[in-house]
């Protein structure tokens, strides 16, 4: 089981998830601001945190930076805010997952499994392989370090995972539920999320859905990359699919 932390200053909420959380067999510790928060992870080792964003003395928005500027362990937002632009930068943020409140503990138990058996996967992979070169793409798995042209690009930990992965693979369509599968460690789940990153990275790459150069899609099929100049991708009967 889990070591859980907490961040809720609705004590109606936290009870109930303090109790549902610790019925599952977790660990769990609480706090009602994101200081107490900050100070709990730096003394602490946590599997996963729950941060409410609605926190009386600072943002959850700004806490979830701050976390990250000490910790990798895994976050998931609850948040009453169901706005997409907010949603995308809370992940850009450094999110692992969100939950819009209300939700269910069921909800929350398939949000923490997921995200704790991607942490646990990632925690148990064998050595990364060696350098990937993907036309002017470097790729250090070991160094989690990504440069175009010489130009270190500067990606969230998501973002290098999906580069890392789709560089693992030049020229080879991946498909969406594989990504969600091997990246995300999901069985299931939307392409918003997939669709999000590819916009990310394809920004930092210097590219644009319309006008791809690394990063090539196949509408209703996959993702692919591969160097400049490959022909890009190729639909059914040689027609090139619409990006």
């Amino acid at each position: 089981m889990a070591s859980v932390l907490v961040v809720e200053d609705d004590q109606f909420v936290r009870s109930a998830l303090i109790r549902h959380l610790t019925e599952a067999a977790h660990t769990v510790r609480s706090v009602g601001t994101a200081l107490e928060a900050l100070r709990e992870v730096a003394h602490f080792r946590f599997d996963v945190v729950i941060l409410d964003l609605g926190l009386p003395d600072l943002d959850g928005s700004e806490a979830l930076k701050m976390l990250r500027g000490i910790t990798d362990v895994p976050v998931i937002v609850a948040t009453a805010r169901d706005d997409e632009t907010e949603i995308v930068r809370l992940l850009n943020d450094g999110a692992d997952d969100y939950l819009t409140k209300p939700f269910s503990v069921e909800h929350l138990s398939a949000r923490m499994a997921a995200v704790l058996r991607r942490a646990r996967s990632s925690a148990s992979e064998p050595p990364p392989s060696p350098q990937l070169r993907v036309g002017g793409l470097a790729i250090d798995p070991l160094r989690r370090q990504a440069e175009l042209d010489g130009v270190r690009l500067d990606l969230t930990r998501r973002e290098f995972d999906l580069l890392a992965f789709l560089a693992g693979r030049p020229g080879v369509v991946v498909a969406r539920r594989e990504l969600l599968a091997e990246v995300w460690q999901q069985s299931y789940g939307d392409d918003q999320t997939i669709d999000v990153h590819l916009s990310w990275l394809r920004r930092k790459l210097g590219e644009t859905a319309a006008r791809p150069r690394y990063l090539h899609t196949l509408r209703g099929v996959g993702v692919k990359l591969e160097p400049p100049g490959q022909g890009g991708l190729r639909g059914p009967a040689g027609t090139e699919p619409a990006r």
